[in-house]
């Protein structure tokens, strides 16, 4: 029997949307364990500005943890933290968005390979955000 192929995402996930969606199932069908890391509240803060994040690690993780294509959470509060998950769970592929390429991959050196996905649409929570602070100022 062959080992299962682990897939490794990380990210926010403060507003899950089609794009989320997307990106989890695009990860899970390269391999057999998905293992989604969230970033904490504090990080999410500290990266995207005091007002976020919308939902609360508890909420966040409880709505990723419950998507069929997730086998297991984990979170993390700092770039340490993030690696550590990464270097015990050994992934076989990460997963990144395309807009990462090129750019520093935090734990990359301890995958066997990262792949980019590259986004079926343009949803993103920031234009989330931003349409729904639009249509509040059309009130």
């Amino acid at each position: 029997m062959s080992n299962p192929i682990r897939v490794f995402v990380n990210g926010a996930f403060d507003l899950l949307h089609t794009g989320h969606l997307d990106l989890l199932w695009h990860a899970k069908n390269l391999g057999d364990h998905l293992l989604v890391a969230i970033d904490s509240d504090e990080r999410i803060k500290k990266n995207k500005g005091q007002e976020r994040p919308f939902n609360p690690l508890h909420i966040r993780k409880a709505i990723i943890g419950n998507l069929r294509m997730v086998n297991s959470v984990a979170v993390f509060d700092t770039d340490e933290d993030l690696i550590n998950i990464i270097r015990k769970f050994e992934p076989d592929i990460m997963v990144k968005g395309s807009d990462w390429r090129g750019g520093k991959i935090i734990g990359g050196d301890y995958c066997k390979e990262i792949r980019y996905y590259e986004r079926v649409n343009d949803e993103s929570t920031t234009k989330l955000i931003e349409d729904f602070i639009d249509r509040r100022q059309l009130l």
